[in-house]
């Protein structure tokens, strides 16, 4: 069975995106609208118990959701592609890179978690846990991680969302997968091009965080700060967030090697 996805654009070069926790391919905002189709063929990718995946079983383990995305471009004839991740697709991004590093152009991690376990207190571990079975857990999720600073109406859209385009047990799964990844040992040096993009408000993956995990790895990285936004620039920043993913991507592409 092919594997469903999200195709915004028809350029000649292929950029495949993976979500976050709370999101699905079809849950990037207005953000794929400012997207330049005309130079890039964008992919939009579910992990299993997501989207338009809801009805597969799977594990959700960041090896399954890196073989679906190599699996995918191989249903594309896709041989060399840069990979988009969210948050949570962040560790995704790097699992693909780890799998199959001869076929990686760029990475671009947003908000992203890296390939070494996400340190949680106490209280973060029961707040996380217990978001699957708890509505309430998930706007608080939601809100901390973009500042406390948005209106109810967005907080309560995004967890909106995500109750109603992922299962329980895939939005169990993924936690497991993510929080808890240890393989930096295999893209440690590796010299792709990488972009990791932050939100000035997100407290959780934020600049710090992110320069001690993804700028320690990767030699050829540099990061930059979204104003006015928090974990999910698609939806507070998207036209920020895609003119910097184009211009990098530009920068980086194979002719300008």
């Amino acid at each position: 069975m092919p594997i469903a996805h999200r195709v915004v654009g028809s350029g000649p070069r292929t950029v495949l995106l993976t979500h976050g926790w709370f999101g699905s391919a079809d849950g990037w905002g207005s953000f794929p609208d400012y997207l330049d189709g005309d130079a890039f063929t964008w992919v939009f990718t579910d992990v299993r118990g997501y989207g338009q995946r809801m009805n597969e079983s799977g594990d959700q383990s960041l090896d399954e959701t890196a073989g679906d995305l190599l699996a995918l471009a191989d249903e594309l004839g896709v041989d060399r592609f840069s990979v988009v991740g969210h948050s949570m697709g962040g560790a995704v991004i790097q699992k693909v890179l780890a799998l199959a590093p001869e076929r990686v152009e760029s990475l671009i991690g947003v908000s992203p978690v890296s390939s070494t376990p996400t340190p949680f207190d106490d209280a973060g571990r029961e707040l996380f846990w217990g978001a699957a079975e708890d509505r309430d857990k998930r706007y608080g999720i939601i809100d901390f991680t973009t500042g406390n600073r948005n209106t109810p109406v967005f907080v309560n859209a995004v967890t909106d969302w995500s109750l109603e385009h992922s299962t329980k047990e895939a939005f169990a799964n993924v936690l497991e997968a993510w929080a808890t990844p240890d393989f930096a040992q295999d893209v440690r040096g590796n010299e792709v091009p990488v972009l990791v993009l932050v939100g000035e408000h997100d407290p959780a993956l934020g600049k710090e965080t992110c320069e001690q995990t993804w700028l320690q790895l990767f030699p050829n990285a540099r990061l930059e700060v979204v104003a006015n936004a928090g974990h999910y620039p698609m939806f507070e920043a998207p036209v920020n967030l895609a003119t910097r993913i184009d211009a990098f991507l530009k920068q980086t592409g194979p002719d300008t090697a």
